[in-house]
């Protein structure tokens, strides 16, 4: 297959997916190889509308097959949210640290705190369209711990570890995570 595309502009996550694909030998690209295309607004209501959005866009925007993700994390006590938003959990130019903050503030006082990050990665080759899933459950604790990471990762424990996403190493942490499932999914679609 020629080069895929990895479409997002953020250089956490696309390190994270390179981290996981490049062992495959698959040529990886990314928007920053393609100047002149736009950042693609995720408007839409669910995590699947908005890695589609992104994959179809650069996807004739490049000519290549392109692969998208998007993730949230959904605190059980919270109904669900972040969710969708979960990138702008604290306002629109949230950073990390201010998201992490409010979702803190906003269970302060709650004991159960279960929840889990889901990744939907859409593939988009100008021809096909699919979508894989992946989900991690875990727990949000109290205070971050950990340097690794990005996002929401000081403060998520995923089940069955003592450490959060952010205390763990980057080789653990992509082949238990969320996003990490989804793309060993399309890895097994690639090969079928």
């Amino acid at each position: 297959m020629e080069a895929i595309l990895l479409a997002s502009a953020n250089p956490h996550k696309i390190e994270e997916l390179w981290q996981i694909l490049e062992p495959f030998g698959i040529e990886l690209k990314s928007t920053h190889d393609f100047p002149g295309g736009k950042d693609v607004e995720e408007n839409q209501p669910g995590l699947e509308g908005n890695a589609l959005k992104k994959a179809r866009y650069w996807n004739q925007f490049t000519g290549l097959p392109a692969l998208a993700d998007d993730t949230g994390l959904e605190v059980d006590a919270l109904d669900g949210a972040p969710g969708v938003y979960s990138a702008r959990y604290a306002g629109k130019d949230a950073t990390y640290e201010q998201n992490v903050a409010k979702l803190l503030r906003d269970l302060d006082g709650i004991k159960k705190r279960t929840a889990r990050f889901r990744t939907v990665i859409a593939f988009v080759d100008g021809e096909n369209e699919n979508l894989f899933e992946g989900i991690c459950e875990g727990e949000i604790i109290h205070k971050p711990k950990g340097e690794n990471g990005f996002g929401y990762d000081p403060v998520f424990r995923p089940a069955g570890y003592k450490k959060t996403f952010a205390e763990l190493s980057p080789e653990v942490k992509n082949r238990i995570s969320h996003r990490g499932r989804a793309l060993f999914k399309f890895l097994e679609f690639l090969k079928g």
